[in-house]
């Protein structure tokens, strides 16, 4: 009995490690937060394991079974649509779980955003705090505000709708001065990371229709 989780590309499908693709073809289950969207990886490289959806709004009502069945002998991948999983997608549940029942866990290494996202922005990366997503509503001022005496490079990831909102928002607490990159659509085709300070990156995001996963490089105070 064993839980992998394997990293999906975030862009290009050719990110996909050779020992993912391994492993995705050995286990007995694949729980995919999109089937539709794994399928296409999986023909992509001739991976015929069946799948189940797995996903934030059916991983409470399912996380029992599947310990049980790990428990059982199953042998069971988790992918997402992009990127690690637990990292600001479903996976975090069940690996707490799998581990309380004393089923061995193992993350591959491989694609996550946020790494050459921090990379690429050119800011600070020997400290950094990642927060994911802020809340959307309820909290999302009070959680902009706190970010205004942190001193580590932050990490954000947000929809494209609301990246300009967001960095409106960062502008007014933080002020326009402020460094950051904003990196999108990465290892694809049209990858693009504009970075500036806050009133240059906004100007630039006001003027074109913004796609593409998102990641927000932040500088800290006094960087």
């Amino acid at each position: 009995m064993k839980l992998y989780l394997v990293p999906t590309p975030v862009g290009n499908l050719g990110d996909m490690t050779y020992r993912g693709v391994e492993v995705l073809r050995s286990v007995d289950l694949i729980l995919a937060e999109d089937t539709r969207t794994s399928r296409v990886l999986l023909q992509h490289y001739s991976i015929d394991t069946p799948m189940q959806s797995y996903h934030i709004f059916n991983e409470h009502q399912t996380v029992a079974d599947l310990v049980e069945r790990l428990k059982g002998g199953t042998t069971i991948a988790v992918v997402t649509d992009a990127g690690t999983p637990g990292i600001s997608d479903p996976g975090f549940l069940l690996v707490r779980e799998a581990v309380k029942a004393g089923v061995e866990v193992e993350c591959l290494p491989g694609a996550t955003a946020f790494v050459p996202a921090l990379i690429d922005s050119g800011l600070p990366c020997d400290r950094f705090t990642f927060l994911g997503f802020l809340p959307h509503k309820k909290g999302r001022q009070t959680a902009i505000r706190a970010l205004a005496d942190e001193e580590r490079t932050m990490i954000i990831y947000e929809s494209p709708f609301r990246l300009v909102k967001l960095l409106e928002e960062l502008s007014e607490v933080l002020g326009e001065e402020r460094q950051v990159s904003v990196s999108r659509e990465i290892s694809k085709i049209h990858a693009e990371t504009a970075r500036g300070n806050l009133a240059e990156v906004l100007a630039h995001f006001r003027q074109k229709e913004v796609k593409g996963e998102i990641v927000v490089i932040l500088s800290g105070k006094c960087q």
